[in-house]
């Protein structure tokens, strides 16, 4: 036992103290160290058989398993010995004791513990009522002392934990029965992440929210994208991506700063455009051939860079190309998109399992035919949806229809490359008669012809 205090922000007083068995517990002593790796909350309280509501432990048994699918130990323990602990646990519940619980308890026979966690009461020689939470780094997190017969609800505890683990985040009406968090629920206006301030939110969807916000250490202002958690595999993917997106630096891609987790929220940092999707102003008509051909050659560029590093963007269409005021294109969310589960129109991004394929990823009216297959994507994948966009800005019409997303999937492999040619100038025709195909291996147009050509 050390004789440090116990100080939130600080490592937690160590201790090593005999304690009783449990399953999957074989050890006769319970240790600080025991639990690295993994969260701890450390319950206090006053004695066995007395000053202590048995239900309050056995509350929190009961929802033992809450806490172990949040990584999560619990430990009791009091200045009882350790015979009288395991005749307290023992003793059935009709008669006052705990009658088996989930978690062990230790003995603090000498208070050492107790003085250490600054729970001890010197006069009765029993710990007063505390609870502490202790991260995975052995790093106090929260704690609470009082001295009630009531006050703490497992489902308060609960929450308590899930707020430390998502960074700080807890709304009112989180419910144990759905306890996963949603940051983006409680984010807004004047919300601190880390050194970024949010100042608004700039749009959401099934990923999660994009918000422009400050960056009050380098003193400039950014887009952060916040990951819901919709499933631990899908934010970890995303997250994956975003890294080696962060490494594409060019004048038409929207820059990574930083992939962040450290404020126990999925957030990426990027650059911030000032300006608006090219989704919507293709909502506002046909495009004149000059920006259409300025446009779609910054497009080119950025997507040649990208694929000089082997980097694929997976999900390319207007509503992840934005446009500065100035004419100014970037392209954004390279793979990051193209990992969310929900499918509901021909213009949302979809993840279509099938179990005969490796998976359908991608957005319904810009997708190439090798990603309705569910074939691994490549190159030549960004080069067709390309075409799609040009077309889109030629004519102010998708070159895909259909009113459900399965007759969109059935039109990209039937889609007529020379058909749509036919209806643009040139050089505009050249580049439609090639990116359409819809065999990869015969499309032989590459993004830096594409540029060269749109010159």
């Amino acid at each position: 036992m050390t004789g440090q205090q116990a100080m939130v922000g600080s490592r937690a007083p160590s201790f090593s103290l005999p304690c009783t068995r449990m399953p999957g517990f074989d050890r006769q002593k319970a240790a600080l160290n025991d639990f690295l790796d993994r969260w701890l909350v450390l319950v206090f309280y006053p004695r066995d058989f007395s000053l202590v509501c048995p239900t309050e432990l056995t509350a929190l048994s009961a929802q033992f398993t809450e806490f172990q699918r949040r990584d999560c130990d619990v430990l009791g323990i009091s200045t009882d010995s350790l015979a009288t602990h395991e005749r307290w646990v023992a003793t059935p519940r009709d008669q006052g004791g705990l009658g088996g619980l989930n978690y062990p308890l230790a003995s603090d026979e000498d208070g050492a513990v107790c003085r250490a966690y600054g729970v001890y009461g010197p006069r009765q020689h029993v710990a007063l009522r505390g609870l502490f939470i202790i991260d995975p780094n052995a790093v106090l997190q929260y704690q609470v002392v009082h001295n009630l017969s009531v006050g703490r609800r497992t489902d308060e505890v609960l929450r308590v934990l899930d707020a430390l683990q998502t960074g700080g985040l807890c709304p009112s009406d989180w419910e144990r029965e759905n306890p996963t968090l949603d940051p983006t629920r409680s984010l807004g206006a004047n919300s601190v992440l880390g050194q970024y301030r949010i100042e608004t939110e700039l749009g959401r969807g099934s990923f999660g929210a994009v918000y422009r916000a400050h960056d009050s250490l380098l003193e400039r202002r950014v887009a952060l994208k916040v990951i819901s958690p919709s499933g631990s595999s899908s934010s970890d993917a995303v997250l994956r991506e975003a890294r080696a997106a962060a490494a594409l630096i060019h004048p038409h891609i929207c820059t990574i700063f930083a992939v962040d987790v450290s404020e126990g929220v999925s957030m990426i940092v990027m650059e911030y455009v000032d300006g608006q999707p090219l989704s919507r102003s293709l909502e506002m008509g046909t495009f004149s051939q000059e920006r259409a051909a300025a446009v779609g050659r910054q497009v080119a560029l950025g997507m040649a860079a990208a694929h000089a590093q082997a980097i694929v963007h997976g999900d390319l269409k207007p509503a992840n190309i934005m446009v500065t005021r100035e004419g100014v294109a970037k392209i954004l969310d390279f793979g990051l998109a193209r990992r969310q589960r929900r499918m509901v129109s021909g213009e949302e991004t979809i993840l279509f399992d099938d179990a005969e394929t490796t998976g359908v990823a991608g957005t319904p009216l810009y997708m190439s035919p090798e990603q309705v297959h569910g074939h691994p994507l490549m190159p030549a994948s960004d080069v067709f949806s390309f075409g799609l966009i040009l077309y889109e800005m030629l004519t102010g019409r998708t070159a895909l229809e259909g009113n459900s997303v399965l007759e969109i999937m059935r039109a990209i492999e039937s889609l007529d490359a020379d058909r749509h040619a036919g209806e643009v100038a040139e050089p505009f025709a050249s580049i439609l008669r090639q990116a359409l195909v819809a065999d990869w291996r015969q499309r032989g147009i590459t993004m830096s012809q594409i540029a060269g050509m749109l010159e």
